[in-house]
């Protein structure tokens, strides 16, 4: 397998039919290499440049015409327990104590092998992404993040996942790695006992079929399918969709098709404080810094220090709108780090109020209610009593004026549920045996975040999965290929 593929780019005006479902038999290729790669996200650029490390031909195919996957919309932040960075800041940190962190807060689930096989990837990822794909990341320390008893989350100066892409995109053109965009992969294909290879197509154009000794799906999770959450996690009908337009589930139905075993499917990543109407997310930096939730009530209705995903699962049951209160030193903190609240804020995302009854007035909201709440937050940040809801952690707090608001609704990031995987990454069957030539990586394959719901998310599951996964598939997927390459030529010239 040596042909580079010819693979036609699309425009951004090209629309796309559902994906069908299902296997086609291996007829003959267009095109071969030797690890293809489908979905040009996170996952799979890390994939991708791993794979050509290993010395394999590798190519990327793309269904939407441009980069838009959940790395691009998140904070960019990744996990990694024993880093450089850590040693610097005196931070004791290592594999086990990110282990035992991760399996507190997701509890028991389907997917326990891969807690400890991603908890000690994580810090050679984290070096691996600074010191071969050429990023700049450094150790957030300006609090803890949710799930980890530690900082041990890194991510770009800006705090945006669209840097961390920008630095993977260009690690994929330094070595040529082919991306093609607006290729949209419709079926496996299949040899009788393998997956050998993808059928691809792009607008009206013939089918291309691309062969490959290894297909990697880094395809997103199911998201935005409707179908699909209503099957497997019901609960977030109501939710605003946040994440990525192209996370359809097409990986599931690919991997029902060659009898693979699923896991954790009802399992995902909420977010609480989705900014509405400006359709950006609202850190939950303040609330790690002493903000509050409030209804139309003013009033509280959970433990904030859960976290943005496992409040949802609270906040996603209250109807009527919903409030982020904090105060002026912590949205100029919060804004001063991170450029996508700075631009909420710019935008008019952060109501300004000299005290709680003005700050009330300008929301709508229950005046007194709203004071109260505060006086009794405040009484818990200052020790003075025990809060209500069992808080104990309130950074910057007590709050103090003037006060800022932020209206939110409850919205759904990302599904953690997808297609069970070996510790290289290889699809499984529900006996245990491997589907040959299928590796899965990030929202295709299943989650360490619990079993169900959304309170087993810790901060940067979404991109240790898609990032340390996918340098474990490319890895593997890489080397494997490149020796069944070299071994051709030997046995097509063979007598025995």
């Amino acid at each position: 397998m040596v042909s580079t593929p010819q693979l036609t780019q699309a425009t951004p005006e090209m629309t796309f039919a559902r994906l069908p479902r299902g296997l086609v038999a291996l007829r003959g290729t267009d095109a071969d290499v030797d690890v293809l790669v489908v979905g040009a996200g996170g996952a799979g650029l890390a994939c991708a440049i791993a794979a050509h490390d290993e010395g394999a031909q590798v190519a990327v195919v793309e269904k939407l015409p441009r980069l838009q996957g959940n790395t691009m919309l998140s904070s960019g932040s990744v996990p990694g327990a024993g880093t450089r960075w850590q040693r610097a800041a005196g931070i004791a940190d290592d594999a086990a104590c990110f282990e035992a962190d991760l399996r507190r807060q997701a509890g028991p689930h389907e997917n326990e092998a891969m807690v400890a096989v991603l908890a000690r990837v994580s810090g050679s990822l984290v070096e691996w992404l600074v010191d071969v794909a050429g990023l700049d990341l450094s150790l957030i320390t300006l609090y803890r993040h949710v799930g980890h008893s530690v900082p041990r989350l890194h991510g770009p100066p800006t705090r945006r996942g669209a840097d961390l892409m920008a630095g993977l995109v260009r690690a994929a053109e330094s070595r040529g790695i082919p991306v093609a965009f607006g290729n949209r992969a419709v079926s496996l294909l299949w040899d009788g006992s393998r997956v050998c290879g993808v059928e691809v197509r792009t607008g009206p154009e013939p089918a291309t079929m691309i062969g490959a000794h290894a297909v990697i799906l880094a395809t997103n999770g199911f998201g935005a399918n409707p179908a699909m959450r209503a099957r497997y996690c019901a609960t977030t009908a109501a939710y605003e969709y946040a994440g990525a337009p192209g996370a359809e589930g097409e990986a599931i139905d690919w991997g029902l098709a060659v009898g693979a075993r699923l896991a954790n499917m009802g399992a995902y990543q909420g977010h609480a404080s989705y900014a509405v109407p400006h359709g950006l997310l609202a850190t939950w930096t303040l609330m790690e810094l002493g903000g509050v939730i409030v209804d139309r009530h003013g009033q509280r209705m959970g433990n904030e220090s859960l976290g943005y995903s496992a409040f949802s699962e609270i906040s996603g049951t209250v109807s009527g709108p919903l409030y982020a209160v904090y105060d002026a030193r912590i949205r100029d903190l919060t804004a001063a780090a991170q450029e996508e609240f700075a631009e909420l804020a710019a935008r008019g995302g952060a109501v300004e109020a000299a005290d709680p009854t003005a700050l009330a007035a300008r929301l709508h909201i229950d005046a007194v209610g709203l004071r109260a709440t505060l006086d009794e937050a405040g009484q818990a940040a200052r020790g003075e009593r025990e809060d209500v809801w069992g808080r104990r952690d309130w950074g910057r707090a007590p709050l103090q004026p003037p006060y800022v608001a932020t209206r939110i609704a409850t919205a759904l990031l990302h599904t953690q549920g997808g297609l069970a995987v070996d510790g290289e990454a290889r699809v499984l069957r529900p006996d245990g045996s491997v589907v040959g030539g299928l590796y899965a990586v990030g929202g295709a394959a299943a989650g360490i975040s619990g079993f169900t719901g959304s309170r087993g998310y810790s901060s940067g599951n979404g991109l240790l999965a898609a990032l340390g996964l996918g340098l474990i598939a490319g890895r593997s997927a890489g080397s494997a290929a490149a020796q069944a390459r070299d071994r051709e030529p030997a046995a097509a010239g063979s007598t025995t």
